[in-house]
């Protein structure tokens, strides 16, 4: 899957997500509703990575690792879509800046 289809089905995802909301009555989650969900799967990440490296003791850290990662990259992949940023270009530029500032 490249990175358009990546969005998409993240775009979808999202999509459901809020149907789902609506229909329980809930309204759909913002930008900052997705950002402080991404900060939370951040900190479940940070605590995975930690028992993977031995820091840390949590139940098969190392099979939930992915799914983890995973969950982060959707949270990207909405933001990046619902603020119309283009993660392709923004990449290329930040590692060029990177290239630079390190010979």
């Amino acid at each position: 899957m490249d990175l358009a289809e990546l969005q998409a089905r993240a775009r979808a995802v999202a999509d459901r997500y809020d149907r789902h909301h609506v229909a329980a009555g809930r309204a759909p989650w913002s930008t900052g509703d997705l950002a402080l969900g991404f900060v939370g799967d951040v900190g479940d990440l940070a605590k995975l990575v930690m028992a993977v490296d031995g820091r840390r003791e949590i139940a098969d850290a190392r099979e939930r690792l992915g799914h983890e990662l995973a969950d982060c990259l959707w949270s990207v992949l909405v933001l990046a879509d619902r603020y119309d940023v283009d993660l392709v270009a923004e990449f290329e530029k930040m590692t060029a800046g990177i290239d630079r500032h390190l010979g």
